[in-house]
């Protein structure tokens, strides 16, 4: 049986952290070493968790399914992180970033996990810039800022359009520097398949050699997970085509609670998708709000060339609807409004999915040369996917699934409903509620990794006692035996389709019923597609080779099939939350100008899941008290 205890410290909000710290007991130098600690993942979470835990003295097992931890998605993030420096002296403050949070999330998170958050994120800045990370700098050699969606500051730090890819190195190199010393082992190439659970306690994992296709077990004192988000269950999103749910939801099979997985962010800035066959999305930057203005022919159906619509003719539509932001709003919102004009008629490019977004006025305004400056890379892989330059002319973007503020649940200590399982990154679902604001997921992966997690899992570690277990175990070899059978049952299959086949019409599925907007109907129809999907995929998929070799098909239908179980599970969470929030709009709740309508009485909570084998999974609830910041509607108008 879940039980939900989120072990929020009492007293002053600004304290609850340093207090909580102190409190916290401490695993001695010498103890250290005879500790051994599972990281699975080498994103920003994952790889600042595991050279910081090997620096403390742990030994560290560290697990990914790339050729090199650089491979991690993080790589991929472009525009910034937050952090409440105020450099810029334009009124910035741990407590504004944390209100603008709690706001950008649409109050569905913790407090007191958002203002640790807000706290601990000085301190990234000054980690990363000690690690070398070349953060853009004004011409006196401060570090530069930009503005992001859904605030009025600028506390972004960034490095042009690479941010996450520098953001990595960093992590990267501290991480190495662990390796050399012998403390944190690396395993690439290898991807976890299980949770081991002993006595109630997460103490290992059933990995698979994505090489040789040998199964292994790995066991320690604790786990973490660093595995990131589920967006690839819509098939196409601006995920890396390897990104996946397994890690978590085997975690959710052996006694994980899985909270709000219906909270997916769907990004507005991404080129729209060429054909029918396409396996990914690209993200354009965020960033490129800053200074581009979104925009559409007022008429519908107009195919006129932009450079050929005079200005009187345009709609800058968030502008138009949301004055004091302009298209600087929060993703969700922006999001919708794109959709909103598009249905309407006057969407651009083919089929009508897609909306322009200009530089041509900051480009007269403050000249070619800065732009390229902020942004030269971001054009130039724009120019290299779509053919056309966007200095000449508007970009043409449109929405994609993009983050999961879903994630397993965890304690304040960053602790699952399993004892010794931690959960971090975008693997968990503790900071950003029912929206993320934009360059927040680096801030969380990092304040995690290098300052949370370090001491909250020496406190379980501390007054655990963990008796000594080895590779061959009872609860080992079940679930070894778990994955076994597993593997043999989809390398049986004698059909025609292809694993993609399924996953993109699974993720066709998904995006019409569970995408940016949701319905009753729809959601119902849903839950009634899905189970015969799954079912045909079992009997039809082919997958050629063995399961005793380097197999990358078996590796792929092994992540479609999980995704086909836990599309049930999001969908049954989008159905009961009757309200619209953040990322999650109901069209049965929303105002008459088609604002979202929330609410508080009945769903400020958060959803956690149990799983169940034979039935609806059990839904939990832990209330949110808001104490700091009182719950309101968002306004950006």
């Amino acid at each position: 049986m879940v039980r939900l205890d989120s072990k929020v410290p009492s007293g002053p909000l600004e304290t609850k952290w340093d207090r909580h710290r102190f409190t916290e007991k401490l695993v001695s130098p010498n103890n250290k070493q005879a500790i051994k600690i599972i990281v699975v993942g080498t994103g920003l979470a994952g790889a600042s968790a595991a050279s910081t835990l090997g620096q403390l003295g742990y030994h560290v097992d560290c697990f990914c399914f790339h050729d090199s931890p650089r491979r991690a998605h993080s790589i991929a993030a472009q525009g910034g992180i937050n952090a409440a420096k105020n450099y810029q002296d334009d009124g910035d403050s741990i407590a504004r970033l944390f209100y603008d949070t709690v706001k950008g999330g649409d109050f569905r998170s913790r407090e007191a996990n958002v203002y640790r958050l807000a706290q601990v994120s000085t301190q990234i800045i000054d980690q990363c810039v000690a690690l070398g990370v070349p953060f853009a700098r004004e011409y006196g050699g401060q570090l530069a800022n930009r503005s992001f969606g859904g605030v009025q500051v600028s506390r972004t730090f960034y490095c042009r359009g690479q941010t996450g890819q520098q953001l990595l190195l960093g992590a990267y190199s501290a991480l190495c520097w662990q390796i050399e010393r012998g403390q944190v082992v690396m395993h690439p190439r290898t991807e976890m398949l299980d949770l081991i659970v002993v006595d109630g306690h997460a103490r290992g994992i059933v990995v698979r050699d994505l090489i040789s296709g040998r199964l292994d077990v790995h066991v320690a004192q604790a786990v973490v997970l660093a595995t990131g988000g589920y967006s690839n269950i819509f098939y196409l999103s601006t995920n890396a085509t390897g990104s996946n749910v397994t890690a978590t939801y085997r975690a959710w099979k052996e006694g994980a609670a899985f909270a709000n997985p219906c909270f997916t962010q769907i990004h507005p800035t991404a080129i729209p998708p060429s054909e029918e066959h396409q396996a990914k999305l690209t993200l354009m930057s965020e960033s490129l709000r800053n200074d581009g203005r979104m925009w559409v022919p007022k008429r519908a159906g107009d195919s006129r060339a932009p450079e050929q619509i005079l200005e009187s003719e345009r709609d800058y539509f968030l502008e138009r609807r949301y004055p004091r932001f302009g298209n600087l709003v929060p993703r969700d919102v922006a999001s919708r409004a794109v959709k909103t004009v598009c249905d309407e008629g006057c969407g651009v490019g083919p089929g009508g999915h897609g909306v322009y977004l200009d530089f041509a006025e900051v480009i007269e305004r403050e000249g070619l040369g800065l732009v390229r400056e902020r942004y030269g890379n971001l054009f130039e892989m724009y120019q290299r996917i779509t053919g056309e330059d966007a200095y000449k002319a508007p970009m043409r973007i449109y929405p994609a699934p993009h983050y999961t503020m879903g994630g397993l649940w965890v304690d304040y200590n960053l602790m699952s409903t399993i004892p010794g399982l931690f959960v971090v990154g975008e693997a968990n679902f503790a900071d950003h509620g029912a929206n993320r604001l934009g360059a927040s997921s680096l801030m969380q992966g990092l304040a995690d990794g290098y300052f949370i997690l370090p001491y909250t899992i020496g406190h379980y570690l501390a007054t655990t006692k963990s008796a000594p277990i080895t590779r061959d175990h009872p609860d080992a070899r079940a679930a070894v035996e778990r994955v076994t059978i597993r593997s043999t049952k989809l390398l049986q299959g004698n059909g025609t389709r292809t694993a993609a086949s399924f996953h993109r019409a699974l993720g066709h599925i998904m995006w019409n019923a569970c995408g940016m907007a949701r319905r009753r109907a729809g959601l119902h129809h849903a839950l009634q597609t899905i189970p015969p999907l799954r079912h045909d995929f079992w009997r039809q998929v082919a997958i050629p080779g063995s399961g005793e070799t380097f197999n990358q098909q078996l590796e792929y239908a092994g992540r479609v099939a999980d995704f086909l179980e836990f599309a049930e599970l999001l969908c049954h969470d989008a159905l009961h939350r009757e309200e619209s929030c953040g990322a999650h709009f109901r069209e049965e709740h929303q105002t008459p100008d088609g604002e979202p309508i929330r609410d508080d009485e009945r769903f400020a909570y958060v959803a956690a899941w149990e799983y169940q084998p034979d039935g609806t999974p059990i839904l939990h609830k832990e209330p949110l008290v808001f104490e700091f910041v009182k719950p309101a509607m968002r306004n950006y108008q």
